[in-house]
């Protein structure tokens, strides 16, 4: 797999401990190809979110990255994107798009996203 060059979006909850706490984690991991990732938080955005296209309900409970071509990726899909930018993370990203594995990631992932929008009084 190789490192994709491009400048992506990522629309993370900023009022989320721990989404700061991962973006943080990937910024380290990343390094350099840090500086290819610009970072938007989606906290009080949803008019921002719905012209582009994207329902504010769904930014909160799924990844959402705009590729280098402008389209919006969302999902799983938006954190194979995310992971194919660091070098260290392409194994990690190649594997969660495996077709056994990717709906069983899915599932994890909604089920811990939706426990702490829950948790925390957000949906």
């Amino acid at each position: 797999m190789t490192q994709s060059k491009g400048k992506i979006s990522v629309y993370y909850d900023g009022a989320c401990p721990k989404c700061i706490k991962d973006r943080q984690t990937y910024e380290k991991l990343a390094g350099k190809a840090a500086d290819n990732v610009c970072w938007v938080d989606i906290t009080g955005q949803e008019k921002k979110l719905s012209e582009l296209g994207i329902d504010p309900i769904k930014a909160l409970t799924e990844l959402h990255v705009k590729d280098e071509n402008e389209t919006i990726l969302s999902e799983i899909d938006a954190y194979i994107l995310l992971m194919a930018k660091v070098p260290v993370l392409q194994a990690i990203a190649w594997l969660i798009g495996l077709p056994l594995i990717r709906p069983m990631i899915a599932k994890i992932y909604h089920w811990r996203v939706n426990r702490r929008l829950y948790q925390s009084g957000r949906l």
